[in-house]
């Protein structure tokens, strides 16, 4: 009787390394998202790109961080980060639909491109993967975010993102950033500097907090604005915050035409009213400024007082 032909070994099914390639990239991320949880991010794809760029075009290699958990950093730098980034990053959940929206119809229209990336979106793709505007890097980019805030807390998020983030030529981090541009360790921290940090932030290579050009500093005094009106960390809830004195415009100025204002702050004898619970939307309430789902406009016209680009300021005092 003859013998029945064998099938194909199960290594030889293309479809069969491929569930088996899939499991175990979800397997390895999964696995890679606990451990970072609770150990220090050692380095990032991007840092390595760096070098290798830096070895490429002759300059010296230089990499420049250090970790530092938040009660090491001034609170005053996670407030100006989340004001300058991302208004609703603790009422999201890695996604800011609204953010999403009003960017593909801002982009759609032939402005200026607009991005809506989530500080969740940013340390996802800056831990784990590099920069990159392709389909793939999105896609991975998204199913990171999904991980991170299944998995972290928001704190972790925030503590992540402050210390991988790029903060100059060979920065990265606020520790590092600190001690580059002020020669202050990120626990001292004014909130004029750490809003200059922030302002810096979409641009870190060119703009400089050592610096600050009249637009960088226009956009300090912007984030102050914003800080001045957003409710405090969850974590810092109950501790005192000395507001930053940062004038808006006059309302119904001819120059007033850039967007709607932050509502005002609480006037200081003002009767406290009751504080919501933490990590819920009546906790950060959206003002008429945080509505769209993004931060109020920044408008770059600028001020009569504004210094020259690259003059140098005080960094611990409010120039406006």
């Amino acid at each position: 009787m003859p013998r029945k032909p064998k099938g194909r070994a199960w290594y030889l099914h293309p479809l069969r390394w491929l569930r088996f390639a899939v499991l175990l990239f979800a397997a390895a991320s999964v696995t890679g998202v606990l451990l970072f949880r609770f150990v220090p991010i050692p380095f990032t794809p991007l840092m390595l790109i760096r070098l290798a760029e830096q070895k490429s075009e002759g300059k010296p290699m230089r990499l420049e961080k250090s970790w530092r958990s938040l009660d090491n950093m001034s609170p005053r730098l996670p407030e100006a980060v989340v004001a300058s980034e991302d208004q609703r990053f603790f009422l999201h959940r890695g996604f800011d639909w609204d953010a999403i929206g009003s960017a593909f119809t801002a982009n759609g229209r032939g402005r200026r491109k607009l991005g809506a990336s989530t500080i969740s979106q940013q340390t996802a793709k800056n831990v784990f993967l590099w920069p990159d505007r392709t389909w793939l890097r999105k896609g991975l980019e998204a199913y990171f975010t999904v991980l991170i805030e299944t998995l972290w807390p928001k704190r972790r998020i925030l503590e992540v993102y402050l210390n991988v983030i790029e903060t100059g030529d060979g920065v990265y981090g606020a520790e590092a950033a600190a001690r580059r541009y002020f020669q202050a360790p990120a626990l001292d921290l004014t909130g004029p500097q750490a809003a200059l940090l922030a302002a810096a932030l979409p641009n870190p290579r060119v703009w400089s907090p050592a610096r600050p050009s009249g637009y960088l500093l226009r956009r300090r005094s912007w984030i102050l604005r914003q800080v001045d009106h957003l409710p405090p960390l969850p974590w810092a809830a109950g501790a005192a915050r000395p507001l930053p004195q940062a004038p808006s415009r006059p309302r119904g100025s001819a120059r007033d035409t850039s967007g709607p204002q932050a509502i005002p702050a609480r006037p200081p004898n003002a009767p406290a009213t009751e504080t919501p619970a933490l990590d819920t939307p009546a906790a950060f309430p959206a003002t008429p400024a945080e509505s769209t789902g993004r931060p109020a406009p920044f408008d770059p016209e600028p001020l009569p007082d504004d210094p020259e680009p690259g003059a140098t300021v005080p960094l611990d005092s409010n120039p406006h």
